[in-house]
């Protein structure tokens, strides 16, 4: 069972290396491959220092100006096919996601297509937001599944191991949304098409170091998005 995590970057130069080690030692062998948005902090010559340690499993990927959440994936679940990986993992650098639910989700996928490291499945499981972005995340889900009748509690969460059967029957190049977006037309997509979609109960944290990429502008797209999406042909690719 070959697996792999899919970190996109963008200015983590505080909790790369953390983020690096952390993942290195679980339990479970887990690839690591960081997609990194030309930041120009120096993450990515943190990632080529720490390959000296990890050179069988750690990668990176290094892409040219600031291209976006969703296309970061879309590189990261093509590269993931190309080199035999049969589970998929996404998740944030800032340690928001704690690494040692990679293991739940892992799990979890014994018996699911797709998990969800949710933050809402079980009440409300998040520290430290501002209460109007906690309001905005928990309704924005709430609107997901009003509009789309997906049974998600947490649609917009970025924290998501998918089998390889998933990644190979998305038109993975058909993914309209970018931003946060992405995620839910990531999710629904998979529903539309048949797949198991499960959820495991997480403890997100906010960040402490660095920057939150989040924007009016994200959110716009995404809360326009939904209303296309119950209008879509989701076509399996094979």
């Amino acid at each position: 069972m070959k697996r792999l995590i899919i970190i996109p970057t963008y200015n983590e130069r505080e909790n790369i290396v953390a983020m690096i080690k952390r993942v290195m030692s679980l339990e479970l062998n887990f690839d690591l491959l960081i997609v990194d948005d030309s930041s120009p902090d120096g993450t990515a010559e943190l990632v080529r220092e720490q390959q000296h340690s990890y050179a069988e499993r750690l990668h990176l990927v290094e892409r040219r100006g600031k291209l976006g959440l969703g296309t970061a994936y879309i590189a990261g679940f093509k590269y993931a096919l190309e080199n035999g990986y049969d589970r998929i993992f996404e998740m944030d650098c800032d340690f928001s996601h704690n690494p040692d639910d990679l293991m739940r989700l892992d799990d979890a996928l014994n018996e699911n297509d797709m998990v969800i490291g949710s933050r809402y499945c079980k009440g409300v499981n998040v520290v430290n937001w501002p209460m109007g972005r906690l309001l905005m995340s928990y309704f924005a889900s709430k609107y997901v599944r009003i509009v789309t009748r997906m049974p998600i509690a947490d649609a917009t969460a970025g924290f998501v191991g998918y089998s390889r059967k998933v990644l190979e029957a998305l038109d993975l190049d058909a993914v309209e949304m970018n931003g946060y977006g992405f995620q839910i037309e990531m999710k629904y997509s998979a529903w539309r098409l048949g797949f198991k979609l499960g959820e495991v109960s997480i403890i997100f944290i906010d960040r402490e170091a660095g920057t939150s990429k989040m924007s009016s502008s994200i959110f716009g797209e995404a809360f326009f998005g939904v209303l296309k999406l119950p209008f879509r042909r989701i076509k399996r690719k094979n």
